[in-house]
């Protein structure tokens, strides 16, 4: 039985327990523990005096911390880093990701995502949480991909406040983990040895999101300490924010040109319109989604060092998000459907065709459709870990780790309540104007609550789980001064399970209201109005969700509201990865200039066990296919410190990324949810994207926190998966007419046809420029200020091909920004600091081919997303030496997200979104 609003309580395990216990100490040990510190301070402070030293804080001491990391490493890398806690640059693990050169982010719902490294998407990067490879995964709409059932991680499960440094890792070495091709990004979270004794931190904060019009509480909570003399350490923090947001904005779905779905009626007046050149749009519509999520977060770590040679860290973390979204729809739904109850029967009696898109018409015969969707849904990701090090001697270190991390992802109730008015008359759209905000004429007032009829009920449920249990044993054998010999072996087993359940009986059965037809009484339903954006018209009647939900027992399980599997969507992947790798590390000199780096291989077999519903006779059966495949991949990283400040790197690899989950799946996957008629087809021996890559940079330290950097990288992508798209009319496919059963969709409906195959590749190059400089040469107030500044270009090409095999366009990787940069201009004094930082991309594809007639292969055709340029700042006041006020604003310039399909004669607007500006206003307290 579905149930809304059923938030399972967080639960309290035993390590945070443990913790907690721990951190409660009597009044008098903490004041023992602290006179006992009191004197290291005092001579610390004594000695800073001597030396003239000036202490860094803040973001200036962030940006100091991250150079370190990557001026340490051997290959390229990058970093972020929190001072404390809620001290990151952002709000969102992502958003502050994109602050590095090279990341560009995806947002959902007005919030970071999904990120893409150097031209290559979130399947191309693999995320280590503690050092252990973890997937996370959400849900969103239709128009953002729905439930993530793929191998890129969504960021927005984690709050920023739980972790004390990213690192962002651009270059293979044997000793990382195998399965990015873009780059491995590395999550740490607080542990007790990093800070000096006991530790209390509390940051809190009030946001308020003008689209929303409505205000939400952020708390993050920090407090370790150590003990017997700093071999003991113990730590526990905790943060947790409420979020509420509303995206508003236009659609159309796809153009689809004038044959399609059966053509108009060809009695229309406007003749054009019928043209095999000439599209309309398949479901103009405004939009309104309203988005309510709360997340919560727990990190604790144990550290033991009994002696300085052993050292133990135990981690743990926890994360849920919860989440509800609803969508108000008013749409011409007719334009989008077949038969003679359909596109046919519309009569187009006037029009204005620009390049070959139909932007104007004044249309009769047309069905109109209002709809209400509600959605539940929520992420639990949760991971433990134990490491331990011990140095045998002063040349042989063994170490270890083993750890377990699962995402659960639930979808419990997706539920969508939709009205009808059927062959209405002086219907009208017109993108002439505005292409993103349209002005529509409904041919009936949108606000009249009179005359609908229900039409459809559509349920799903959706369920995905991700688990990855790890072991390793490295050792480490330093044979002198200059070489050390580095080695280990690794066992990793990965296990995607997903789940559907949809209702059994066709959503086009409804019920009958207490008078006894199906008209939808006027009381219940209710007007959604666009808030922060102007539309025409921008306020539309839909269905009242939880009136009629609760009339009928919509959401019981039970009679014709019942739920079963959908046997297509159930599928699984599991994974069983056995690696081993040998490294050398050495530094010599080349003449005058010192030379360090690492070379060595990395092997990996994966055993591999995809299950899914495939069509055998016509029949639907469940399919295991089972296979493995092997990879040696060597890498070579090197650094010449040609002066003591300027560094050359060198770094070259072959790596390789493993298919997504969704590809592997055997056989199909028929969806129908509202305007998307979907058919996906799996394919379990696709082989593994590999890639062979080098990188050249020069990094030159000129001055304390300052670096000037350039580096350029190139990839020989061996090969490609793509998933290939085209529209065609179910009856076509040879699929069995019984996959079609419960929906509201016919054999001769069209359909887009999705399937994987593996391409030729191509190529990709690109180059990085980086630039800190605080400006302490400045006099004055002048000193405090920086700048922060970094600039990426990508270019590829990559062949694409048709599904039967037949070459298609040469053109950009999907996700790829020609040209992106970061920009941050920063002050840094005694007692007020602020920065104000603006992150741009390019426009990027997101689907080559096109799918529609016109838009696919033959036409040229691309789906894109146009670029974006996002503004943030934030402002910090010290009232005291432990209590600071901080204002923040994102997103200031309220940047919208547009995407659009064209070919080289049009292009035509496809969704277009506006989420607001969110303002934090906050006081951080330290203990």
């Amino acid at each position: 039985m579905h149930t809304r609003n059923t938030r399972r309580k967080t639960p309290v395990t035993l390590l945070a327990a443990s913790i907690g216990l721990a951190l409660y100490m009597p009044s008098s040990f903490a004041q023992e523990a602290a006179a006992a510190q009191d004197p290291a301070p005092q001579a610390t402070a004594e000695v800073a005096t001597d030396l003239d030293t000036i202490v860094v804080t803040g973001y200036r001491a962030s940006l100091e911390r991250a150079q370190d990391i990557k001026r340490g490493e051997i290959g390229m890398v990058d970093a972020v880093v929190a001072q404390d806690i809620g001290k990151f640059p952002d709000l969102n693990l992502a958003e502050s990701l994109q602050r590095i050169p090279g990341v560009v982010i995806s947002r959902d719902g007005g919030e970071g995502r999904q990120i893409t490294v150097r031209g290559l998407g979130p399947d191309f990067t693999r995320v280590r949480l503690n050092g252990l490879e973890a997937l996370s995964t959400v849900g969103s709409t239709d128009g953002q991909g729905g439930t993530n059932r793929g191998r890129g991680f969504d960021f927005n499960v984690f709050a920023s406040d739980l972790f004390s440094q990213l690192v962002v890792r651009k270059t293979a070495s044997a000793d990382v983990d195998e399965g990015s091709l873009g780059a491995t990004v590395d999550l740490r979270t607080a542990r007790p040895f990093d800070y000096d004794g006991f530790t209390a931190v509390t940051n809190v904060q009030a946001s308020w999101n003008d689209a929303a019009g409505a205000a939400s509480p952020r708390f993050a909570g920090i407090i370790a300490d150590t003990w017997a003399d700093g071999k003991f350490g113990a730590l526990l923090s905790v943060a947790y924010s409420e979020r509420e947001t509303v995206e508003e904005g236009s659609g159309t779905v796809r153009w689809a040109n004038g044959p399609a779905n059966g053509g108009f009626n060809p009695n229309s007046a406007f003749k054009p319109a019928l043209q095999a050149d000439v599209f309309a749009p398949r479901f103009p519509r405004y939009t309104l989604m309203e988005h309510d999520q709360q997340r919560l977060g727990v990190t604790g770590a144990l550290q033991f060092r009994p002696t300085d040679s052993t050292q133990f860290n135990l981690d743990m973390l926890y994360s849920k998000i919860d989440a509800e979204r609803r969508e108000k729809y008013i749409e011409a739904n007719g334009l989008s459907k077949t038969g003679a109850a359909g596109k046919s029967q519309i009569l187009v009696n006037d029009g204005v065709v620009q390049n070959g898109g139909l932007v104007y018409a004044q249309m009769d015969n047309v069905d109109i459709r209002a709809e209400h969707r509600y959605d539940e849904w929520a992420t639990e990701f949760h991971q433990i870990s134990l490491d331990g090090e011990h140095e045998f001697s002063d040349s042989f270190t063994l170490s270890g780790k083993i750890g377990t991390s699962k995402s659960d992802h639930s979808n419990p109730v997706q539920a969508t309540v939709m009205m009808d008015k059927l062959d209405v008359d002086g219907y009208s759209y017109d993108y002439r104007g505005n292409m993103n905000k349209p002005v529509f004429n409904y041919g009936v007032s949108p606000t009249d609550p009179n005359g609908w009829t229900l039409s459809t009920i559509r349920l799903r449920e959706n369920y995905v789980t991700n688990e990855f249990d790890t072991g390793e044993l490295d050792f480490s054998w330093v044979f002198g001064p200059s070489f050390t010999l580095k080695g280990g072996i690794q066992a990793k087993d990965y296990s995607f399970d997903s789940i559907e359940r949809r209702r059994t009986a066709t959503e086009t059965i409804v019920p009958t209201f207490p008078g006894g037809t199906t008209v939808v009484p006027a009381n219940m339903t209710e007007l959604a109005s666009l808030r922060g954006m102007t539309g025409n018209p921008g306020t539309w009647v839909v269905p009242n969700f939880d009136q009629i939900v609760d009339l009928f027992g919509v959401l019981s399980g039970e009679g014709t509201f019942a739920l079963s599997n959908y046997a297509p969507s159930d599928r699984s992947v599991e994974e069983e990865d056995r690696g081993a790798w040998l490294m050398g590390q050495f530094a010599a000199d080349l003449g005058s200039i010192p030379l360090s780096g690492n070379f060595g291989v990395r092997y990996v077999k994966t055993k591999q066990s995809s299950t899914g519903i495939a069509t055998a006779s016509g029949v639907p059966t469940a399919v295991t296919v089972d296979r493995e495949y092997s990879d040696t991949l060597p890498s070579l990283n090197l650094v010449a410190e040609l002066t003591p400040d300027l560094l050359l790197r060198l770094g070259a690899a072959e790596v390789m990324s493993r298919p997504g989950l969704g590809s592997l799946t055997p056989g199909v996957t028929v969806s129908v949810s509202g305007s998307a008629r979907t058919v996906s087809g799996g394919n379990p021996l696709l082989d593994p994207t590999r890639a062979t890559t080098a990188d050249l940079g020069l990094e030159w330290y000129f001055d304390e926190g300052a670096m000037l950097g350039l580096a350029v990288f190139y990839k020989d992508i061996d090969s490609f998966i793509q998933n290939t798209r085209e529209s065609r009319v179910y009856a076509d496919s040879g699929l069995p007419a019984s996959l079609l059963d419960g929906t509201t969709a016919t054999v001769n409906d069209e359909f887009v046809f999705t399937v994987p195959i593996n391409t030729p590749g191509g190529d990709l190059t690109g180059l990085e420029f980086n630039y800190t400089q605080p400006f302490t040469f400045l006099p004055g107030i002048w000193q405090n200020f920086g700048v922060q500044l970094n600039y990426t270009y990508v270019d590829s090409e990559i062949q694409y091909l048709l599904s039967s095999g037949v070459a298609a366009q040469k053109t950009a990787m999907t996700g790829q920004s020609k040209n992106s940069w970061n920009a941050t201009v920063f002050y840094e004094g005694e007692r007020f600091s602020g920065r104000i930082s603006a992150t741009n991309r390019d426009d990027f594809l997101i689907q080559v081919p096109g799918t529609e007639t016109g838009f696919n292969s033959a036409a040229n055709g691309v789906h894109g997303q146009s670029g974006t340029t996002v503004l943030d700042a934030s402002v910090r006041y010290k009232l005291a030496d432990n209590v600071e006020l901080s204002l923040e604003g994102s997103n200031l310039t309220n940047e919208p997200q547009e995407s659009w399909v064209s070919n080289p004669n049009v292009s035509l607007p496809l969704e277009y979104s506006e989420t607001g500006r969110t303002f934090l206003l906050g006081m951080r307290y330290t203990f």
